[in-house]
């Protein structure tokens, strides 16, 4: 189909691309605009003997037609966690029947039975209204890890007030590189919430023991995307030796909607036996109700990690993980997700670290890309990263 040369629908195709580059956080350069994390599958299909009676599409009145399909998240964002309650969603689904040599029919669909806009001017619209939803811009406040006020009297027993935005209490592994012990993240710090935005409290009750309460918009978003929120109750035990940490999250994560809670259980419980020896255990139970229609989601996972402190340069860490998505609300299908990593450390000096990993992923479904050779049940990296940090000692 040749190109149009009307320069007002080439300004306008133009502008909707800014748009969208606003939106995304900048140019991913190779990818799409929107929906660029996706799937793209081969196969057949295979009509059923009554559909004929319904229609006289080729692909219906034909024994069976070879279709190429791609499932996607909507963001234009190549790396966007497939359960970001705000930027995976809608999710979309194109199918193309091969019908002959450059001919073919087209479905192009999303998982909500709405559009935001009829027009394209109308839709450049709605991205500039979204791109104003946070006054700095969505291309900016994504750069902003943590940013939020304290309350803290010094009369009050150490109790604590903070209000903006900040890193979720839940899941053994921190944000920052340098704090945690290997280079590439699990799969529970990648498949839970990395961040809130709305207030927190915590009040030590003891020496040793804290409780504190959250109420904040959802997983992984400043700007609301329901008009409910989200609560979260923690707690945490702390000793020389032992520490554990209890988080709970409900509320509604939907877009559009606060009907289906999501509930997220998060344990960590730490063992320091000596200075040079720690480890960690893990464990997530989270259930999405009325996830698929009437039907909820669960997940529920579990991560061992061991750290070694070999010499005053260098480390050893060893991690295993398995990620049980029994209903493929997080992955997208329902399969058994496990990983071992094994991290080598070596500090070069205060603020500059370097790390060797080995990491083999498998799953009881074909998961991992292969390029243009499909998927595979498995899949093996070694990854060799620098870590710079700057801040207090």
């Amino acid at each position: 189909m040749p190109l149009t040369t009307d320069e007002r629908l080439l300004a306008l195709s133009r502008d909707v691309l800014k748009g969208f580059e606003k939106v995304d956080g900048g140019i991913h350069p190779g990818f799409r605009p929107a929906h660029a994390k996706g799937i793209l599958l081969a196969g057949i299909f295979t009509p059923s003997s009554e559909a004929s009676s319904l229609t006289t599409a080729t692909h219906i009145n034909r024994h069976s037609t070879p279709v190429t399909v791609r499932f996607s998240d909507f963001a234009g964002i190549p790396t966007v966690p497939d359960n970001d309650p705000q930027n995976a969603s809608p999710r979309g689904c194109a199918i193309r029947f091969h019908l002959a040599e450059h001919v073919h029919t087209d479905i192009v669909a999303h998982s909500v039975d709405t559009f935001p806009a009829r027009t394209a001017e109308e839709f450049l619209d709605f991205l500039n209204a979204l791109i104003a939803t946070d006054p700095a811009g969505t291309d900016i406040i994504q750069y902003i890890p943590q940013a939020y006020v304290s309350l803290k009297p010094k009369t009050w027993g150490g109790f604590q007030f903070d209000f903006g935005k900040f890193y979720t209490s839940a899941g053994a592994e921190l944000t920052e590189n340098n704090l945690t012990w290997t280079y590439g993240r699990g799969y529970l710090y990648t498949n839970g919430p990395y961040y809130h935005f709305g207030a927190r409290v915590n009040k030590p009750l003891s020496e040793h023991f804290a409780v504190g309460f959250q109420l904040v918009n959802g997983w992984n978003n400043v700007e609301d995307n329901n008009s409910g929120k989200t609560m979260g109750v923690t707690t945490a035990l702390t000793t020389k030796k032992v520490s554990w940490f209890n988080n709970y999250y409900t509320g509604p994560e939907k877009t559009g909607t606060n009907k289906g809670w999501r509930n997220f259980y998060d344990t960590v419980l730490n063992l320091n036996p000596t200075d040079r020896a720690n480890f960690y255990v893990n464990f997530d139970y989270g259930k999405e109700n009325l996830a698929f229609g009437n039907k909820d989601a669960t997940w529920v996972a579990i991560g061992v990690a061991g750290h070694f402190q070999t010499t005053e340069h260098t480390a050893l860490t060893a991690r295993y993980e398995n990620y049980d998505d029994r209903d493929g609300f997080i992955t997208g299908q329902a399969q058994a997700l496990n990983s071992f990593t094994m991290t080598g450390e070596y500090r070069w000096t205060q603020g500059l670290l370097s790390r060797l990993e080995y990491r083999r992923d498998w799953s009881d479904k074909p998961y991992y890309e292969r390029g243009f050779g499909g998927l595979s049940k498995n899949q093996d990296t070694i990854t060799l990263g620098f870590v710079a940090y700057f801040g207090p000692r």
